[in-house]
């Protein structure tokens, strides 16, 4: 039975283990969550970053540079909404102020803001046609089983906006959409995020 450990004999070993860590690791695991609630509170407070920033030393801002631009960077999103527009808008500015190649950030901002452009003006005009496809389709199948059933239709109004299995298809379909531009979002949110 020498093979299983109990409990305290594995938490022992971790402990040993964070004993040995250097001191960068330290700093990494104290640093970086701190910067991860610091974007979160830009985000949603509207707190200054850059002067939150400077109260931290040399040696630890990167770290806390490092935390709020992955939190930046993850809550850029399509633009859906005004809402997504405006948290979009706020995680860019803020990525402007923790970055130091301020021109390789402006070149990806580019892409972005291309894409986020086609999404909200082309990629509008797809889903509406989709949208109205999809329901001319389901209308047709749905008076088809009803003229199959009773016989004739006899003036009978169909809802199929409301037919679960029409939201689910939509749902389907405005992911297949969608998808094509998060790809590309998110190859842009990689190079963001290998920017010093």
């Amino acid at each position: 039975m020498g093979g299983i450990k109990s409990a305290i004999e594995i938490a022992m070993e971790k402990t040993e283990k964070l004993d040995k860590a250097t001191e960068e690791e330290r700093l990494r695991w104290k640093y970086i969550p701190e910067g991860e609630k610091l974007a979160a509170q830009y985000l949603k407070q509207d707190c200054n970053l850059v002067g939150e920033m400077s109260k931290y030393e040399v040696n630890v801002a990167k770290y806390v540079r490092e935390g709020a631009s992955d939190i930046l960077i993850r809550n850029m999103s399509l633009p859906k909404n005004d809402s997504a527009k405006s948290n979009n808008r706020r995680a860019m500015d803020g990525l402007k102020n923790l970055k130091s190649d301020k021109v390789g950030v402006e070149n990806v901002f580019s892409q972005i803001r291309h894409i986020f452009n086609h999404y909200v003006g082309q990629g509008e005009q797809q889903r509406k046609q989709a949208y109205e496809s999809l329901k001319t389709k389901y209308e047709s199948s749905i008076q088809q089983a009803i003229q199959q059933e009773m016989g004739s239709l006899m003036g009978i109004k169909i809802d199929v906006e409301s037919h679960p299995q029409f939201q689910e298809e939509w749902l389907r379909t405005q992911a297949q959409l969608d998808a094509q531009y998060i790809k590309h979002l998110d190859e842009y949110k990689k190079e963001l995020e290998s920017i010093p």
